[in-house]
């Protein structure tokens, strides 16, 4: 594919502090730029990820800060003009009035990039979405979902997309891969504090923890509120970034994947944490969800567990070979699925499937 200009408008790729669009965002970013693209990506200048920037200048495309929407729209209007294609994120502040000066001002092809496709549709359904409104889900030429299956079709169907396209999460095998450590968590899992999944962190690895006193464990992520009760033998790290993600799948024995609930509820929304954790061969243990074996199968490269009994049971009895076989497996399906170059070509294809009249 010829050279392109790509202007993404996201709501971080400097800060990952409590948010998992800054991960997606940089395996992008950093794929499309290798492939020869001139990316620029513009961020709203926002205190909390400025006190918590941990990647203050990527390197790779270019990044820029904007202070309000007028900022974004004086100095940037000729680079959304003239790219052949403009992204604008979910979440983006100010979103829908981002998003409406985009479709007015990009002559190339105009992107909607969803990385919270169940929220998003949620607060569609009851007019509280604040990034995007329903009428711009008919006027963007293409919507990038993190979500796939039926609920493209919902999308095409309901609520009128042109055309709703999968372009899930990704991972950077040069960022992510297997390493010799010296000590190991049983059981793992890195994750901001959500409500709705909380009673599955609590019955996949805290009651586990409770039951197996002479297991470790070990929690990390923020939000978690003081009434939570954590076993002496459950590790908490409030913040990792992800320099040291690597480091952390690789301490552990097995690591647990738990999906928000809407998420859950309409399948096919894989988290970054999946192909991050596969890519360092660390073995993954998953609660359920339609679509999750279209991309691991289970038994052979992911375990799906629905209780702690069967967790306690993995932890104890699964043999050193299989588990390591489980991860191994895992890793060999990411590398050939779904790195960010994967991602960056299926973006490419994406383009290149649209009317000429539109490129």
């Amino acid at each position: 594919m010829p050279r392109l200009g790509i202007v993404i408008l996201g709501l971080s790729i400097t800060s990952a502090w409590g948010n998992g669009h800054a991960t997606t965002y940089r395996s992008l970013v950093r794929a499309l730029a290798g492939r020869g693209h001139d990316v620029l990506f513009l961020e709203r200048d926002k205190s909390w990820y400025a006190q918590n920037r941990d990647l203050a200048h990527p390197p790779y495309g270019r990044t820029a800060l904007y202070g309000s929407v007028g900022e974004l729209t004086e100095r940037y209007a000729e680079e959304v003009r003239n790219a052949d294609l403009v992204i604008v994120g979910s979440y983006v502040p100010d979103g829908v009035a981002v998003g409406q000066w985009v479709l007015a001002t990009a002559r190339g092809v105009r992107a909607f990039y969803d990385i919270d496709t169940p929220v998003t549709l949620a607060q569609l359904a009851n007019d509280t979405c604040a990034y995007l409104s329903p009428a711009q889900v008919k006027e963007y030429d293409l919507y990038l979902s993190f979500t796939g299956g039926p609920t493209l079709q919902t999308l095409e169907r309901d609520l009128g997309a042109p055309r709703a396209r999968a372009l899930y999460c990704s991972v950077d095998p040069a960022q992510y891969h297997p390493e010799a450590v010296s000590e190991y968590w049983d059981l793992g899992y890195i994750g901001t504090y959500a409500p709705d999944r909380q009673a599955a962190v609590d019955r996949l690895l805290l009651e586990p923890a409770r039951q197996w006193r002479e297991g470790r464990f070990v929690c990390a992520g923020p939000q978690y509120p003081a009434g939570i009760v954590w076993s002496d033998n459950v590790a908490r790290i409030e913040h990792l970034p992800p320099s040291e993600h690597r480091m952390f799948y690789n301490r552990q024995r097995f690591t647990l994947n738990v999906t928000r609930a809407d998420m859950a509820r309409l399948g096919w929304s894989p988290s970054v944490r999946l192909f991050e954790a596969a890519a360092c061969a660390t073995p993954i243990v998953s609660d359920r969800w339609a679509g999750l074996e279209t991309l691991f199968i289970p038994g052979k490269e992911i375990i799906v567990a629905d209780s702690h009994a069967h967790v306690l049971d993995l932890l104890r009895r699964m043999p050193t070979d299989q588990r390591i076989a489980l991860g191994e497996n895992a890793r060999r399906r990411v590398l050939a699925e779904h790195t960010s170059d994967h991602r960056a070509v299926e973006l490419e294809s994406h383009l290149a499937a649209l009317p000429r009249r539109m490129r």
